[in-house]
């Protein structure tokens, strides 16, 4: 795939995530995917693998919502096999805390799915908002 289409399919998963509609996104994630949060919260690490991303990473976090995580893609921009996406949250928690998190995702895709991710976010808001996810035993 190009980046031009690369950076089409994601404009198209992220219009459907700005509607709570989060099939496409994971849809769209490889069977080997490598999902790296960047920090020091108890959420940041390497998610290798879609198992592990929905069920230590994003299924966690959805939890913590009063319904579906809803995410908004604001910016695109693509080389090669890149696409780097400026997005923000419109989640709300349980508690009742709103979540405006912002985020730049580095995607790497191969064959028409996400690969790679690379996030940089509010590393302070996950902590004063979040509930730290439970650690597995292989987690570092």
């Amino acid at each position: 795939m190009t980046a031009e289409g690369n950076k089409e399919l994601l404009r198209h998963v992220f219009s459907e995530t700005a509607r709570g509609n989060g099939r496409p996104f994971v849809d769209t994630l490889a069977d080997d995917v490598r999902w790296t949060i960047v920090g020091t919260t108890a959420w940041a690490r390497t998610y290798q693998g879609k198992r592990a991303v929905l069920e230590e990473l994003l299924g966690p976090l959805a939890a913590q919502f009063t319904g579906p995580n809803t995410v908004s893609a604001e910016r695109f921009v693509a080389e090669g096999d890149l696409v780097v996406i400026e997005a923000r949250n419109h989640s709300t928690t349980l508690a009742g805390d709103r979540y405006p998190n912002r985020y730049c995702w580095i995607m790497r895709m191969r064959d028409g799915k996400i690969a790679e991710i690379t996030e940089y976010t509010d590393t302070q808001l996950i902590n004063d908002v979040l509930t730290p996810p439970a650690q597995s035993e292989d987690t570092p």
